[in-house]
């Protein structure tokens, strides 16, 4: 039995800040992301709030510091990383405005190249 694997499109500069992550966190997102376009959820993967269905956050911490990736399922037959950020909010455990509006703002363009409409 062979399993297709989707292709991973990286968003904005969502890449180049991927690739900012200490490289162990590279390594535990990276074959997390793998298992998400193998179909699976990863055990670190959690849905992200206020966008609707198929957008997902993979969470992970490294020495006291948290890192998300943010990524998206149904929109094509590829997964999009959305954003890739290191969590530093100054209001305990909410996500800082600016990472929250990226995401909309790349989710939003993303959908209209594809002439998608997502589903909240």
């Amino acid at each position: 039995m062979t399993v297709s694997r989707r292709l991973l499109v990286w968003e904005g500069s969502s890449k180049k800040d991927f690739k900012a992550f200490p490289i162990d966190m590279q390594k535990d997102m990276g074959v997390a992301l793998f298992v998400v376009q193998l179909g699976g959820t990863p055990p670190s993967a959690k849905p992200w709030k206020g966008l609707g269905s198929g957008v997902y956050e993979i969470v992970d911490d490294h020495r006291g510091d948290t890192y998300r990736a943010v990524y998206v399922v149904n929109v094509g037959d590829c997964v999009h990383v959305l954003h890739a950020f290191q969590k530093k909010s100054k209001s305990g455990i909410s996500t800082p405005k600016e990472d929250v509006e990226l995401v909309q703002r790349r989710l939003k363009a993303l959908l209209a190249r594809h002439g998608a409409v997502h589903r909240r």
